[in-house]
């Protein structure tokens, strides 16, 4: 019997809860019943002969005695209503009512039935004890003393005595992060964390402090106070804080930067001291602040604007919270934010963010550990490599890399495969690289000529060029909103040179450039391509200082003050920008002109051979160009590379074996010092044979 009684998956029943509704609906209900039990009806008091008089005339309706009050309610028939009331019959109400004292309820009786007899009235006649006197006060009373009621305890959940639930109305001042203890399934561990071996070091060190404190602290070392993790989106920051909560036995708190903010004043200070007092309470903990910037940003950015005070108030009671004369032992702060640039310098000093874990987009092995973590839940065949995957996805974010997964079974799902294969892979990269591919567009045949000859002059350039990213792939089928697309593989590198900037933007013009050449006018379709351009050089002269008339210059403010109302140089200086970034482009596009001219027999077969078969690989360019000169070179650094990092995972290997012996040895030594002489001897002598 008690099993059956139980609630279904273990959960608990729900508790009572009150809602701020009900108020209003009970309001309603204490209208409603005042409406329908109140007559607003007319009535008269009546003295004992006009009663007797009126009643032999039978002008009554209906007659009722009141036996405890010696009185009597009579019911105007409506036809009589102007001998008593001499009103409007709209006035006098639905039910207008005449009242009498009568001598004694027996006496009435005789005269109601001697007038029966002899008048032969058609009255009603009907005995009570007596009004509900309870009822009545109920009536007259009970409305007000439910409102004072409701008003008495909804002051005692203001003032505190109520715990505040979702959808309280009084439950704006409390933290809304989510809890996450030893107890809950955990989902997301470390091993799910791929291609960020360095930040998942550090948030490793951070739960071995809460696991085993005593082994940092008795050095005399203080344990971290917050950590803040900074990166592009996508890139795993969210994820590390899940496999913390995962691998923490302590309890995780997790919400968002957003859930301080509220329109009434005072909650986001409000909520920021229930947290940190939910979070002192289960110390050791650890308390997640996702997307921090939108509470920590700088403040006095706008000094003539007060927009801004409850987002500062806010602030200003975490930076007290997490750094102030109250203790917050055992409390460790996690925060995550991709705009690092604008939070208040208050909030990263130590001793509130003594970390600054910088989480940034995979590179190539990285992809690769991504892919494969990705690729565990995918049935694939044996077309599909990780490693090549991983090649054909620069710049792209762990986010990034399961979206081309699951775009890939997708795309394999409908086709109706059995499993996902190199190829829909590749179809996953261009659908989210360049969007939807549209073949029902319609473009005329000098439309596609026009797009086939610029896209064939941006892959000729970017084959000839020896810093130029090389070609993937080139289509004249629409995609998205652009009418031509092209994918080309960048090197990944963690600097870049005058020349590098300089043959990117002469391949970038090179679409523009062939549609002079070979068209004889150019369109619109190079639009993105010269916004593109007119940004490397703007960057290349303002903030790289590559130009020849404003070397080693720098106009960018990196504190992201961006210099308030003025600009940082003089109008000269500004036109001197413009004429610089003007040659700075000319030169490119003249260059890219020469070059196309110089190799335009290859550019038409290209073109042609795109026209015809509508997208072109590698092979074929190569085919037309002959192979790159600098490839070999390339390849060979990049191997070099390779060969480096397998010797240094091969040394931490055996560092780590090294370790371990040495360990085991003195372990052994305090064994050896630990035995008594004679089996010490006996136990070097077995070592000697």
């Amino acid at each position: 019997m008690l099993n059956n009684k139980m609630p279904k998956n273990g959960n608990k029943p729900k508790m009572f809860r009150f809602n701020l509704y009900w108020m209003y609906g009970l309001i309603l209900l204490m209208i409603a019943a005042v409406y329908f039990t109140n007559d607003s009806s007319s009535s008269k008091e009546l003295d004992w002969t006009q009663f007797q008089k009126l009643a032999q005339e039978n002008v009554f309706d209906k007659m009722t005695v009141f036996n405890k009050k010696n009185m009597v309610e009579a019911t105007v028939k409506p036809a009589d209503r102007d001998k008593i009331f001499k009103k409007d019959d709209k006035s006098l109400g639905t039910n207008p009512k005449v009242y009498v004292k009568i001598p004694s309820p027996d006496k009435f009786t005789d005269f109601y039935d001697k007038s029966v007899a002899e008048n032969h009235i058609d009255a009603q006649l009907r005995f009570e004890e007596g009004d509900d006197t309870i009822w009545n006060f109920l009536i007259s009373f009970g409305p007000i003393l439910l409102i004072v009621v409701i008003w008495i305890v909804l002051m005692r959940r203001m003032s505190g005595g109520g715990g505040g639930g979702a959808g309280n109305v009084f439950s704006v001042g409390k933290a809304k992060a989510q809890l996450f203890d030893k107890d809950n399934d955990r989902k997301v561990t470390f091993k799910d964390v791929a291609g960020l071996s360095e930040a998942k070091q550090e948030v490793e060190e951070i739960v071995c402090f809460l696991k085993s404190p005593e082994k940092y602290t008795e050095l005399g070392g203080k344990i971290p106070k917050g950590a803040l993790l900074v990166g592009p989106p996508g890139t795993g920051k969210t994820l590390l804080a899940k496999a913390v909560a995962g691998e923490a036995d302590v309890p995780f708190f997790s919400l968002s930067g957003s859930d301080f903010v509220e329109m009434f004043v005072g909650v986001g200070a409000s909520r920021v001291r229930d947290l940190f007092r939910q979070a002192k309470e289960k110390a050791p903990c650890i308390v997640f602040i996702d997307e921090i910037d939108a509470v920590g940003r700088a403040r006095g950015r706008n000094a003539n604007m007060n927009g801004n005070d409850e987002r500062e108030n806010t602030l200003n009671q975490l930076l007290t919270e997490m750094d102030g004369f109250g203790s917050n032992s055992g409390v460790i702060i996690l925060a995550a934010t991709n705009r690092a640039d604008i939070l208040d310098k208050a909030l990263l000093r130590a001793g509130r963010f003594d970390r600054q874990i910088t989480v940034e987009l995979p590179d190539l092995n990285e992809r690769k550990e991504i892919f494969g973590v990705h690729l565990r839940p995918i049935k694939i065949d044996s077309s599909v490599d990780a490693e090549f995957l991983a090649r054909q996805t620069p710049g792209f974010s762990g986010a990034d890399i399961a979206n081309v997964c699951n775009e890939a079974a997708l795309i394999a799902a409908r086709s109706g495969k059995k499993f996902v294969q190199k190829e829909d892979f590749m179809n996953a990269v261009d659908r989210i690289i360049g969007g939807l591919e549209k073949r029902t567009k319609i473009t005329t045949a000098a439309e596609r000529k026009s797009i086939a000859f610029h896209e064939a002059g941006h892959a000729t350039l970017s084959w000839l060029l020896e810093h130029a990213n090389p070609l993937v792939k080139v289509t004249i089928v629409p995609r998205g909103k652009a009418l031509g697309a092209a994918w080309y593989l960048p090197e990944e590198r963690q600097i870049t040179t005058r020349e590098q900037l300089q043959d990117e933007m002469c391949a970038t013009l090179g679409g523009r450039a062939a549609e002079q050449i070979f068209l004889g006018k150019i369109s619109t379709g190079a639009s993105n391509d010269l916004e593109r351009v007119t940004k490397q050089a703007y960057a290349m002269v303002v903030y790289f200082g590559m130009s020849d008339k404003l070397p080693n210059l720098n106009y960018y403010d990196s504190t992201g003050q961006d210099w308030g109302f003025t600009k940082p140089y003089s109008d000269e200086t500004a036109k001197l920008i413009d004429e610089e970034v003007q040659r700075i482009i000319s030169e490119q596009y003249e260059r890219a002109l020469r070059i196309l001219s110089e190799f335009a027999e290859g550019h038409n077969k290209l073109a042609n051979v795109l026209l015809e078969r509508e997208v072109i690989y590698t092979e074929d360019v190569e085919i037309i160009f002959g192979k790159r000169a600098w490839v070999s070179r390339s390849e060979e650094i990049l191997e070099q590379q390779q060969e480096k990092a397998r010797k240094d995972a091969e040394t931490a290997v055996q560092k780590e074996n090294d370790s371990k012996k040495n360990e085991s040895g003195t372990d052994l030594m305090q064994e050896e010092n630990d035995t008594p002489s004679e089996a010490k001897d006996e136990l070097i002598s077995e070592k000697e044979d």
